[in-house]
C-alpha cells in the first residue's frame, strides 16, 4: 500500500479553535505543518516550540508557499485572509462562519469560482458521528415531517464580534439544509441585548416538504446540542454532545376501565462510532487537497446558502 503524499500546510490563527486544529494536524499522517502564525507573538513562539513548528507573524506567513492553509482567525478577517492566501495556495480551510457579512461571503464564493479555489468551511457538526448515523436513517425514510434543532451555550456570550445566529445557530442552519435540502421559506423571532442578538428561534420550510425548527441561545444556563426528528412512523432523539441516538417506534396507548393507563413501544439505541469530529473534518480537508472528496464536506455554494438563511433570520428578528 502506497503512502499518501506529504502535504505542507500552514495554520493562521491560534485562538481556542486554532489550537485545537494544531493539536489534530500534528497527529495526521501525511501532513507537515510548515508554520503557525498569530498576532500574539508570545503565544505563537510558545506553541512553535511545543510542536517543533516554525512560528511566524501572519504577515510573514503570507510569503510562504504551501499546499494548503487553515484559517482560524476572527470571523471579521476571514475574507481578507482567504483573498491574501489564495495567491499562495488553492486549498483553504476556513473556520465557520464563512465570513462576518453576507456580502463578504458572496465575495469569497465569487473568488473561489474565479480562482478555482478548493475552500472548505468549518461546519464541524457534519462530521459528528451522531449526525452521520442520523443522516443514514433519514435518507432511508420518506415519512419525516419535522426536525427540531436546539443549541444553547451560555459560555458563547463571551463572543462579542458575532451574534448568536452566526456563532451558534449557523451550525444547525447548515445541518438543516444538509439533511433536508434547500429552504423555500424562513420565519424567525428572537431576543437582542442592545444590537446583539443572543436568542433566536427560526422555522424553515424546505423544498422537500419537511420543516426545521431551530433554537439557539447564549442566555440559557444549560448547555444543549440536540436534534429531534418527528416522522409518521418514528421519533428520533439525537444528542450531539453525548453522541447518542434513540429511535422510538410502534408506540401504543392502552386505556380501559379495568386496567391502568399505559404506553408501550420499542426503543432502539443506534450504535454511533466513537470518533472525534475535528479529526474527521481535517482528514476530509487533507483528502480534498489530494482530490479525494467526501460527501460530508461543505462546498462554497452550500456555505453561501447557509449565510443567506442567516441573513433572512437576522432581518426577521431585527425588523
Amino acid at each position: 500500500m502506497m503512502n499518501k503524499p506529504l502535504i505542507n500546510l500552514g495554520l493562521i490563527g491560534l485562538g481556542k479553535m486554532g489550537q485545537n486544529h494544531l493539536r489534530v494536524l500534528a497527529m495526521l499522517r501525511g501532513v507537515n505543518i510548515s508554520y503557525i502564525a498569530d498576532e500574539n507573538h508570545d503565544l505563537t513562539n510558545r506553541l512553535g516550540k511545543q510542536y517543533s513548528v516554525e512560528a511566524l507573524s501572519p504577515k510573514n506567513a503570507l510569503d510562504v508557499a504551501v499546499d494548503a492553509i487553515v484559517i482560524a482567525t476572527p470571523t471579521v478577517t476571514h475574507y481578507e485572509y482567504v483573498h491574501l492566501v489564495s495567491r499562495r495556495t488553492k486549498n483553504i480551510f476556513v473556520e465557520k462562519p464563512m465570513a462576518h457579512t453576507l456580502e463578504s461571503s458572496r465575495n469569497m464564493a465569487n473568488l473561489a469560482k474565479s480562482e478555482e479555489l478548493n475552500i472548505q468551511i468549518g461546519f464541524i457538526e457534519r462530521f459528528n458521528p451522531a449526525i452521520i448515523a442520523l443522516k443514514s436513517i433519514l435518507d432511508c425514510n420518506d415519512n419525516v415531517i419535522n426536525l427540531d434543532f436546539t443549541r444553547t451555550n451560555k459560555i458563547s456570550s463571551r463572543i462579542t464580534d458575532v451574534d448568536v445566529i452566526t456563532d451558534l445557530m449557523v451550525h444547525d442552519i447548515d445541518l438543516s439544509l444538509y439533511l433536508n435540502g434547500p429552504a423555500t421559506n424562513v420565519s424567525a423571532h428572537g431576543y437582542a441585548k442592545g444590537e446583539m442578538i443572543d436568542y433566536a428561534s427560526a422555522l424553515i420550510k424546505h423544498q422537500n416538504g419537511r420543516f426545521s425548527r431551530i433554537q439557539a441561545s447564549r442566555i440559557s444556563e444549560k448547555k444543549k446540542r440536540s436534534v429531534e426528528v418527528t416522522a409518521t412512523d418514528m421519533f428520533i432523539d439525537c444528542d450531539l454532545l453525548r453522541k447518542e441516538i434513540i429511535v422510538y417506534r410502534n408506540t401504543e396507548t392502552q386505556d380501559s376501565s379495568t386496567a391502568p393507563y399505559s404506553i408501550t413501544g420499542i426503543q432502539e439505541a443506534i450504535q454511533v462510532k466513537p470518533q472525534e469530529a475535528l479529526v474527521s473534518e481535517l482528514q476530509a480537508f487533507v483528502n480534498s487537497v489530494l482530490s479525494i472528496k467526501s460527501q460530508e464536506t461543505p462546498n462554497v455554494d452550500e456555505s453561501l446558502s447557509v449565510m443567506e438563511v442567516c441573513e433572512l433570520i437576522r432581518n426577521e428578528i431585527i425588523s
